[in-house]
């Protein structure tokens, strides 16, 4: 029976597919002995921002993926027959594989900080970030390594 070859096939090219997604940051990784700039000001404004949370979902095939490629494989081989069953399968398995690659990742959003600093050489600089903990506007501040913290 193909079937079987098919699927194995087609999820191995799902696989091939989504590891583009994968993250590839190739920022140099710092060192303690680098030097690290800081920059110094106050909080002029704090926003409350929605954005994809990391995970699996986000740097390759996650559960979503898997799932939803079994779900289009199953349905698309309820139609047709002879080779159109096959590229219905191998279609409903891609195309599953995608939009639950996509619903995975709308799920995982959260909450981020968008800060805004007045630095202390007039410019300005927002920064994002998971939490503020006890930041508020008009707190002195340190910008470093693309955190915001009081000192």
């Amino acid at each position: 029976m193909k079937t079987p070859k098919i699927v194995i096939a087609t999820f191995l090219s799902v696989a091939t597919l989504m590891s583009g997604c994968a993250s590839t940051d190739t920022r140099p990784v710092s060192s303690s002995s680098s030097y690290s700039h800081a920059a110094y000001g106050v909080i002029d404004a704090i926003e409350i921002t929605r954005e994809s949370g990391g995970g699996i979902g986000d740097s390759g095939i996650g559960a979503g993926a898997v799932i939803g490629g079994v779900v289009g494989g199953v349905l698309g081989h309820q139609v047709g027959g002879g080779t159109g069953k096959d590229i219905a399968t191998v279609a409903g398995v891609v195309g599953g594989a995608m939009a639950g690659h996509q619903i995975e990742k709308s799920t995982k959003q959260q909450d981020a900080y968008r800060i805004r600093v007045r630095l202390d050489n007039g410019g300005y600089q927002t920064v994002t970030q998971q939490s503020i903990a006890d930041l508020r506007v008009g707190d002195r501040v340190r910008i470093e390594n693309d955190r915001v913290s009081r000192y």
